[in-house]
């Protein structure tokens, strides 16, 4: 049997790792005390290595958010932020998040379903949808689609899952889409994130951004510029003329290995907005650069990892 370190010195067995993803399938991102998306994909890295060596991956989880903030209260909306529990409150903490899930109805069954296929994902605090499908066979006009969700159930895999039955010479092709939120700012872009690990088991990952609002177009370096930021320090409030209500995307990877594995997941980025230290300094007539904190911040949302494996 094939055993690889589980990061802590302890080797790990292809039983070990099917059994930790039976009772672990979740990974809280977003809370309180901050926005762990890097750690996580640097977990996710891990666990397509230790794949390679164990022939399972143990770290095959999904991505969920909650508010953490352990004193009863709704925590997830800048505006009404109250803080958090004793040995909490000095923390640099935003308010966030919350848990979206892709149920059949709403019922606890469907919904521990859900959560158990990982058809998840993670926000810090607004109510943003998004759909996120891989196949072999999509096109870019399927994207745009009404019926996009039906054709990626029917001819793909939902986020959570594992891409299988891999054609020759195919690379994999992802639809997407995302939706405001009704009650809170417009959308900046969807990115792409992608991690893989090459045949010497050395780790590497992208960020691409694949759609995004505007007019706006790369820079000469393949960059694309950020969104106006339309903040207004003095009263705490915003504009919401830049940013889409919607984004819809298509994308196929570029750089695709067959003999490597990888993970692939959705960033949704919001334009900004006052962060909950901006209405304080506000409120308090206190300058917004003695609080210490930034006074903007761009909401977001991630989705569970689609998984390709040789």
């Amino acid at each position: 049997m094939d055993r690889a370190g589980d990061g802590e010195g302890q080797a790990t067995s292809d039983e070990h790792a099917k059994t930790q993803m039976r009772w672990e399938p979740l990974a809280e991102v977003i809370q309180i005390r901050g926005d762990f998306e890097t750690d996580a994909r640097a977990a996710l890295l891990r666990g397509l290595q230790i794949g390679q060596s164990a022939g399972a991956n143990p770290l095959q989880f999904a991505m969920i958010g909650s508010t953490g903030s352990h004193n009863g209260l709704a925590s997830a909306d800048e505006a009404y932020f109250w803080g958090a529990a004793p040995g909490l409150e000095d923390r640099d903490a935003n308010a966030q998040g919350l848990i979206g899930v892709w149920a059949e109805e709403n019922t606890r069954t469907s919904i521990f379903d859900a959560f158990e296929r990982k058809e998840v994902y993670a926000t810090t605090g607004p109510r943003i949808r998004v759909r996120f499908f891989g196949g072999w066979s999509f096109e870019a006009k399927q994207a745009e689609a009404p019926d996009m969700v039906t054709r990626g159930y029917t001819f793909g895999y939902p986020m959570g899952s594992d891409l299988k039955g891999e054609p020759a010479g195919k690379a994999p092709r992802f639809m997407m889409y995302a939706v405001k939120d009704p009650e809170e700012a417009n959308l900046d872009r969807i990115q792409l994130v992608k991690g893989w690990v090459d045949a010497a088991g050395n780790t590497h990952e992208k960020v691409y951004d694949v759609t995004w609002s505007g007019e706006r177009e790369r820079g000469p370096d393949g960059e694309l510029p950020p969104v106006v930021n339309s903040v207004d320090l003095a009263t705490a409030s915003y504009q919401n003329a830049d940013g889409a209500a919607a984004l819809r995307g298509f994308w196929s990877d570029p750089e695709f290995d067959p003999e490597q594995p990888a993970f692939y997941y959705l960033r949704v980025l919001q334009i900004p907005t006052p962060r909950h230290s901006l209405y304080d300094a506000v409120a308090n007539r206190v300058d917004p650069s003695d609080t210490g904190h930034p006074p903007t911040i761009q909401e977001r949302a991630y989705t569970s990892p689609i998984w390709y494996s040789p």
